[in-house]
């Protein structure tokens, strides 16, 4: 394992900039994950990091080697796909041996590194199948195990989950989370997933615009978010947002400059009308079976998610009041930034 730093890091195509400026510090061993929208540049990151796109500006380090103009096979780094690409002709164990082989290592070497790779995914019984013949979970793990058999210095996953189903990717995410305990490896891993990066990561680098909104670990992001945009992006669902406080919310303390009050679902309690600091109109309820998610609908263009227990007795029409935890009240001014308190 190995650590790896992006120094001022910039790629331009052209006249247009895409990745502004990013600095970025792992440590060995950590578990990394790049989330953020689509055209955020969180897979261009990655791979410039692997070598596969040229760094414009600044500089890449990996293990204090400036591997900057390195080219990928020099980088000591394995890359696992959204895609498979698997050889459809060769068995598993044919293609998670396939790299050793074709750089010269002896047949007792690929059998030990292939059979040590297998144990750990838990592929042992299906070495000698085709691809074919596997679910979309397997080829990943086949894919993932063709990596390992390289015992790279960090693993590259970008949108590994993508292509399976819901029951698939949580399956998956559990299976990726072993395999880091296991191997106590550095992985840096692209996703647009919040969840799977709340549940997998280390630390989460939030992209925006070819920009670091903010890193942090789930916790720090989650309760202490640095921006509108990371308030937003981070919990699902995500945080109700409140412009300004005026006349719209009753007995709320704002910090000078306050131009918005964000506050999560989960921290909002529902009473009678006249209770809290604002009143509404039940709009819809999502039944989810632990939780329910009461859509309120509070005048002006404003609807609050709150979330409660699954058994409510809440019905679209029905007015309440709602309640904020102060403590859980989240405060930003007209730039989007947080507003800490003194």
């Amino acid at each position: 394992m190995a650590s790896i730093e992006l120094k001022a890091v910039e790629k331009w195509y052209g006249d247009v900039q895409v990745i502004k400026g990013v600095d970025l510090a792992i440590e060995a061993g950590e578990f990394i994950i790049f989330v953020g929208p689509s055209g955020c540049g969180k897979s261009t990151l990655l791979r410039m990091i692997a070598g596969l796109e040229e760094t414009s500006r600044g500089q890449i380090m990996i293990a204090d080697r400036d591997a900057t103009a390195e080219p990928p096979s020099r980088r000591g780094l394995a890359m696992v796909f959204q895609s498979y690409a698997l050889y459809p002709h060769m068995s598993v164990g044919e293609n998670m041996g396939f790299a050793l082989k074709a750089a010269g290592a002896s047949k007792e070497e690929i059998a030990a590194k292939v059979g040590e790779a297998a144990r750990v995914l838990k592929l042992d019984a299906l070495l000698d199948r085709r691809p074919k013949d596997l679910s979309g979970g397997q080829r990943q793990r086949v894919a993932i195990g063709r990596s390992i058999v390289r015992d790279p210095t960090a693993f590259l996953f970008d949108e590994p989950l993508s292509n399976l189903d819901a029951a698939l990717r949580v399956e998956m995410r559990y299976e990726i989370a072993k395999l880091h305990q296991a191997l106590k490896s550095t992985m840096i891993y692209v996703t647009h997933d919040q969840v799977e990066a709340m549940t997998l990561a280390d630390r989460i680098v939030v992209l925006e615009g070819g920009r670091i909104a903010q890193v942090g670990s789930p916790r720090e992001l989650y309760l202490r978010p640095a921006n509108l945009f990371v308030a937003q992006f981070i919990g699902s669902p995500k945080m109700n947002m409140i412009d300004g406080v005026g006349s719209m919310l009753r007995s709320i303390s704002a910090p000078g400059g306050t131009a918005h009050v964000g506050i999560r679902p989960e921290h909002i309690t529902l009473g009678a009308a006249g209770s809290g600091q604002i009143d509404g109109v039940v709009d819809v309820t999502e039944y989810l079976g632990a939780d329910t998610y009461v859509i309120v609908d509070c005048g002006n263009d404003l609807r609050l998610t709150v979330r409660v227990e699954g058994d409510t007795d809440l019905r679209p029409g029905a007015s309440c009041g709602l309640t904020f935890a102060p403590e859980h009240l989240h405060f930003f001014d007209g730039s989007g930034l947080a507003i800490r308190a003194a």
